[in-house]
């Protein structure tokens, strides 16, 4: 399969297996990365997904030679947009584990996961400009937010990247890693995350990310609507009794 999808534990592996064509997008992948998504979502035993590649290159992006052919409007789903996940609405966490370079839409990619787990063989970047073409996968637009302003225009207008301790140092990347070691690294950081209530972690996350352009006050009536969903929930009720019962909570996500 083109890309796949294999559970761990609470984790959800999803891997790009192009590694021939250094997992650039074509329509194949991007329908594939939707279906794995679908997948994700529906799985009641998964509770965090990691997305990586296969060999090593994270994505290239867009396949050119699929575009150059008159094929590139398929690079992308109705509901995903570009690789099936730039514009994917979703409710569970998505890290990136990134070992090898992710540039242009391959950079999307990542930005639009919610972690990003790097290896020290990772570069980013947006070199669609070297092309005359311009990054329209959101990239132009969460670089920003990811990385300082001056530096993110810096990398779009010359087209340059940069490696994983540098987008460590600048809060792009949240964990730096060696060398194939990046799954491992995204699987140990999912498993952080999954200690935590799977239902508020999903509130949660929803929260941080249209907080991010919400106005304040709205952003709080919002965590307040999110808190009462919860308190409708079992798992509610779980995280008080274990403290008073001092024991490690055991979530149902239910």
């Amino acid at each position: 399969m083109i890309v796949t999808y294999e559970r761990e534990g609470r984790n959800a592996v999803i891997t790009i297996n192009r590694p021939e064509a250094r997992n650039a997008v074509n329509g194949e992948v991007a329908a594939g990365i939707e279906a794995a998504i679908d997948r994700l979502e529906a799985d009641d035993e998964a509770w965090t997904g990691i997305l990586t590649g296969a060999g090593t290159v994270f994505s290239a992006g867009a396949d050119l030679k699929e575009v150059a052919s008159g094929g590139g409007r398929n690079l992308g789903t109705e509901r995903g947009g570009f690789g099936g996940i730039v514009v994917r609405d979703r409710t569970k966490p998505i890290i990136a584990a990134v070992d090898g370079p992710a540039v242009a839409g391959g950079c999307e990619i990542a930005l639009a996961c919610d972690l990003i787990v790097a290896s020290t063989n990772a570069r980013f970047g947006l070199p669609e400009v070297k092309r005359s073409l311009v990054a329209g996968a959101g990239g132009l637009q969460r670089l920003p937010r990811a990385l300082p302003f001056n530096l993110a225009m810096e990398l779009a207008l010359t087209g340059d990247t940069i490696d994983a301790e540098q987008a460590h140092t600048h809060g792009m990347v949240n964990v730096v890693c060696a060398p194939g070691e990046a799954l491992a690294a995204a699987a140990a950081l999912a498993d952080r995350v999954n200690a935590n209530a799977p239902l508020a972690v999903r509130e949660t996350r929803n929260l941080v990310r249209s907080g991010a352009t919400q106005d304040t006050v709205d952003a709080i009536g919002s965590a307040t609507r999110a808190m009462a969903a919860l308190a409708a929930t079992d798992d509610w009720a779980e995280g008080p009794r274990a403290f008073i019962e001092k024991r490690p909570p055991v979530w149902t996500g239910r």
